[in-house]
């Protein structure tokens, strides 16, 4: 009898949701005095955010870095207004092409857009080969200049009409640029999706992203080809639309990339948090460096920042040893068996650029360690005479505690981000027969 008492008291409930903070209660199970079932919560609000979960990560926003939302949103509208635009180009390039015409050949159409695809293939290849290495380090930037690209394709898509002699040039230059936007975007959104996922979770965010993207590529094209059907046979309208919806698409990715607060060390941010420590002692976190650092290249951001002297340390990661002249060579040989005996890189000045020769042997955190060290020398050179002592007592005294500061201000100290290192050498200290290759 005590045992069916027991039982009768027993309440069973049911929860639904993807994180233990999101869990709602949606239905009571009760059995005294008879079975019982009481539905809670919104049946509406249920359904709805069953449909969200086809477009954000599973357990969202905990499951993400506080930047995903704000650079998501810009994003999709980036992307939306990319879709609208693409409309107007795509129907000025099949006009430019000839279809509706009765001259046009299909031979012909199909050659040209032949030769289209073949120079943005490789353009790809080209891309890839020069500037691959660099992606990872330069994230922001480069999703910008991705998109800058894109926008270029586009126009000369829009253009080629008007150049019916050089239809073919003009196309072509337009596939060249978009294939630099494919291979910049695509490794940038790798970084930045292993950058948003808080709990091993990348493969469920890109698989978020490609929903997200398709929704807006759907709402686009229904927008875009609406937009066509109003502004055809008006150039004026076309242009005007286009044009307005470039400047808004540039807009929203400097937005997006704005909102990135990225914790992985690359050259631009390790001068800005190394030149805020040696002034002021204190480490800055991965939002206030977001708030300093460029996103947009040097040559284009330098004159509207008043930061951008403070910031632009000239340092050469990975200099080849046979470039330096012999007073420099003297310098470098001189400095390996005395300031750089225990470390694994050498340092030498070079018309006020830094330069960083990399030991056949190191590691990535040699390699961050040397670049730190680069930076210290920077910041001394225009104080003190003796660079080498007084960047490297510097080192000895503050580095061992900057690291962990590093890490307890969020940041990732396991390496540096920086294009791959193919010119390293190797020394040998304390001996006669010691080398340097």
């Amino acid at each position: 009898m005590e045992v069916s008492s027991a039982i009768s008291e027993i309440i069973l409930e049911e929860w639904n949701g993807s994180s233990s903070t999101k869990l709602s209660r949606t239905a009571t199970i009760t059995s005294s005095p008879s079975l019982c079932i009481q539905r809670s919560g919104n049946r509406f609000h249920h359904v709805w955010r069953r449909v969200l979960q086809a477009f954000v990560p599973e357990g969202f926003p905990s499951s993400v870095t506080p930047d995903y939302g704000p650079f998501q949103m810009w994003d999709s509208l980036q992307g939306l207004s990319t879709y609208i635009r693409m409309m107007l180009s795509t129907q000025a390039l099949l006009g430019a092409i000839g279809v509706g015409e009765k001259s046009a050949t299909v031979i012909g159409a199909t050659f040209q857009w032949f030769l289209r695809d073949l120079t943005g293939m490789l353009g790809g290849i080209l891309f890839t080969f020069y500037q691959g290495s660099n992606l990872d380090s330069n994230a922001k930037m480069w999703r910008l200049v991705a998109d800058l690209m894109n926008d270029l394709g586009m126009l000369m898509d829009l253009v080629s009409p008007l150049f019916p002699s050089a239809f073919v040039f003009v196309v072509c230059l337009g596939s060249l640029s978009r294939s630099f936007t494919g291979v910049a975007s695509g490794a940038t959104r790798a970084a930045l999706t292993q950058h948003f996922a808080l709990q091993s979770n990348a493969a469920d965010i890109s698989a978020k992203e490609g929903s997200q993207e398709t929704m807006a590529t759907m709402i686009g094209m229904a927008l875009g080809m609406l937009l066509a059907r109003v502004t055809m046979e008006h150039p004026l309208a076309i242009w005007f639309s286009f044009l307005s919806l470039t400047v808004f698409h540039m807009y929203a990715n400097y937005k997006a990339v704005r909102c990135l607060a990225l914790n992985s060390l690359n050259p631009q941010r390790c001068s800005i948090l190394l030149q805020h420590f040696m002034k002021t002692g204190k480490v800055l976190s991965p939002e206030q460096v977001s708030k300093m650092e460029h996103v947009l290249p040097i040559w284009a951001s330098s004159w509207s920042s008043k930061n951008s002297e403070s910031m632009n340390v000239d340092i050469s990661l990975g200099v080849r040893v046979s470039s330096l002249n012999h007073l420099e060579l003297r310098e470098l040989l001189h400095s390996a068996g005395s300031h750089y005996k225990k470390a694994k890189y050498l340092l030498v000045e070079r018309k006020g650029i830094v330069c960083i020769v990399m030991h056949k042997d190191s590691t990535a955190t040699d390699v961050l360690q040397s670049f730190f060290h680069a930076n210290a020398m920077a910041n001394l050179m225009d104080k003190h005479r003796s660079l080498h002592s007084e960047s490297q007592s510097w080192m000895d005294k503050h580095y061992e505690a900057f690291i962990p500061k590093l890490k307890v201000s969020g940041w990732k100290t396991e390496r540096l981000l920086s294009p791959t290192i193919i010119w390293k050498a190797n020394w040998i200290c304390g001996s006669s027969d010691g080398k340097i290759d």
